[in-house]
């Protein structure tokens, strides 16, 4: 079976985003969200794969047989918006993504230009949300 290619890996969360993020604006809006994540998860923020930031981890194990380990919540700075990966199931989000703000969605994250985009009260419920559904799942 293929290894993931997301996993914890040792580059310090500073040094990739001073190395990585060449927008100021971009770089404030990721230690904030570092900052804001820790918080809400208890977990630090640790590298997961070249660029996605994480909180905790838990086990998955699809029916298929593939399993592996992943972020509770996380973030990478992408260069057209960051790509919060919070979102577990947006179906039980939808009233809280029609307060979030500016954002897109994919399947399972959610992309964000900038943090004044959004109102991260909405983010924290939507974060704390994902941590209970993969806490109840673990």
């Amino acid at each position: 079976m293929a290894k993931n290619k997301t996993a914890v890996t040792a580059v310090n969360v500073t040094d990739f985003i001073n190395n990585y993020v060449d927008d100021e604006q971009k770089k404030a809006d990721s230690f904030e969200l570092i900052k804001l994540m820790q918080q809400w998860s208890g977990f630090e923020a640790k590298m997961w794969g070249p660029t996605i930031v994480g909180f905790g981890s838990y086990h998955y194990k699809y029916t298929s047989g593939h399993e592996g380990d992943a972020p509770l919540i996380a973030f990478s700075p992408r260069k057209a918006a960051f790509s919060l990966y919070i979102v577990s199931q947006a179906d039980q989000h939808v009233d809280l993504l029609n307060q979030l703000g500016k954002y897109k969605i994919a399947k399972a994250c959610i992309y964000v230009k900038k943090l004044s985009d959004i109102d991260i009260a909405v983010l924290e419920k939507i974060c704390n949300n994902t941590l209970k559904n993969l806490e109840n799942k673990c």
